[in-house]
């Protein structure tokens, strides 16, 4: 059991859950334990982001690490420099979709992976422990400056590079103020495609939209996109590891049908495993099934530790993000963009045109917000009810909170954030009806949970997407 890192990180809000003393013990720790003698770090644009990673390189200074400084850089960008032997490991300072009173920080190892739950683990038991021994004045690290975007870009552009294009299609690129904005609009421009960019000034307020890019968030977008007649519209978080997809006619494309899409691709080259996180659904399932792959089920936030057990996978993913092992063992949003537009331009058809040729099914993706102290109740509450689904013939997984599936296809997931105080609700059917039912019941069941007062906190986001 971890007491700082959740499911991906270490996140919180500023001063409460994440401070300049945490990032220095965590530059201490990480150099310790992977004996590091060269530290990488990168950070996203929050304001309080450079006072964390140069906390950080103070703790990784002190133990004796050189650190270099990469800078205002997307998330990927850290894990690929790392990739490439430049550092024996890394830190990056990022909340990803937090609103902008958060921060936090992710640790890396020496081929640019995430660290693994045992990993953080021990990790968190040096952390505790405190017992690091100073590097001697002659020994003290040295900080150093490198910009690798460039780099990055030209690497990036070449590896997805259309063969035999179609069409040269329009792009709108919302980059939520984050640091995507240096790299997307350049590589896809740099891959034949016409972009239109917004909320691409780089700035940690957040000033055009929140960093999660929810399909409440994005949808009000919709008829500028129809108005600008862009073939696909994408969305990123805060630090770029995260893609949203919208076609301009039909809104939202969820994002387990957006791995189907991306799964039928993979498979289309060669059989393989496809490695989803648990709150996926029936599209990615059927694709696998019928084009005679295999499918991973791991926790969510760990998608890379599947591709750790099972290095020949074809893909890992989880909504919102995707590691393909051709390119390396990192979420990468970035390149997730550049391969669906790689699709657009080699096949001359627009996004909504693409997903006509994988499964679709009605999902729900809602979050509830609650105080502090009353989640468990809630989360209790939500599994009890879902448990009553259950007339013995469903099959129940327990990885990573409560999954039911049902032979009629419908399933529902409740589980705890691991980043925010919210407790999930993920459930799909295939009647639209029958969904909206199942997930009225389980609201109105986490509002029996808690006392009126409570009651009147509880803040619930959501939709479901047909």
């Amino acid at each position: 059991m971890t007491t700082w890192f959740g499911t991906a990180g270490i996140r919180g809000t500023y001063l409460d859950d994440v401070t300049p003393d945490l990032a220095t013990l965590v530059g201490k720790a990480i150099t310790a334990y992977l004996k590091a003698r060269k530290i990488a770090l990168g950070g996203d644009a929050r304001t309080t982001t450079p006072l964390l990673k140069h906390a950080a390189a103070v703790g990784a200074m002190y133990i004796g690490s050189d650190v270099i400084d990469l800078g205002l850089i997307p998330m990927p960008v850290l894990p690929w420099w790392i990739n490439r032997g430049d550092s024996d490991g890394g830190i990056y300072i990022t909340a990803s979709h937090n609103p902008p009173t958060d921060n936090g920080i992710k640790v890396f190892d020496g081929e640019g992976r995430e660290f693994t739950r045992s990993m953080e683990e021990e990790l968190e038991s040096l952390m505790k422990k405190g017992s690091f021994k100073p590097a001697s004045w002659r020994e003290v690290g040295t900080l150093t400056r490198q910009d690798p975007l460039r780099e990055y870009i030209d690497e990036l552009v070449s590896f997805d590079m259309p063969e035999n294009p179609r069409i040269s299609p329009r792009v709108l690129v919302d980059t939520a103020n984050g640091p995507s904005a240096l790299v997307t609009p350049h590589v896809l421009r740099s891959l034949g495609a016409d972009v239109i960019t917004f909320n691409s000034a780089v700035d940690g307020y957040f000033p055009g939209r929140t960093p999660e890019p929810r399909p409440d968030v994005l949808e009000p977008y919709l008829p500028s996109a129809r108005e600008l007649g862009v073939h696909v519209f994408l969305a990123h978080d805060g630090d770029g590891d995260r893609l949203a997809v919208l076609d301009p006619l039909k809104g939202f494309i969820k994002q387990d049908h957006l791995i189907a899409l991306l799964a039928k691709e993979k498979l289309s080259q060669r059989k393989g495993t496809i490695i989803v996180s648990i709150d996926v659904g029936n599209a990615v399932r059927d694709v696998v099934h019928d084009m005679g792959g295999k499918l991973e089920v791991v926790r969510l936030g760990k998608i890379h530790e599947g591709l750790i057990t099972n290095p020949s996978a074809l893909m890992a993913a989880e909504p919102w993000k995707l590691i393909d092992p051709s390119w390396g063992p990192w979420i990468d949003g970035m390149h997730q963009a550049s391969l669906i537009v790689k699709m657009i331009i080699e096949r001359g058809k627009k996004i909504g045109e693409l997903m006509n040729t994988v499964p679709n099914y009605p999902q729900a993706r809602y979050s509830i917000k609650v105080p502090r102290g009353i989640r468990d109740a809630v989360y209790e509450a939500l599994v009890n009810k879902v448990k009553q689904l259950d007339k013995g013939k469903g099959k129940v997984q327990t990885i990573d909170g409560y999954r039911l599936d049902l032979p009629d296809k419908t399933w529902v997931l409740v589980r705890r954030s691991g980043t925010e105080p919210k407790v999930r609700i993920y459930a799909e059917a295939k009647k639209p009806s029958s969904l909206e039912n199942l997930v009225n019941e389980l609201i109105k069941e986490a509002k029996k949970a808690v006392s009126p007062e409570d009651r009147d906190r509880l803040i619930i986001e959501g939709k479901i997407i047909y």
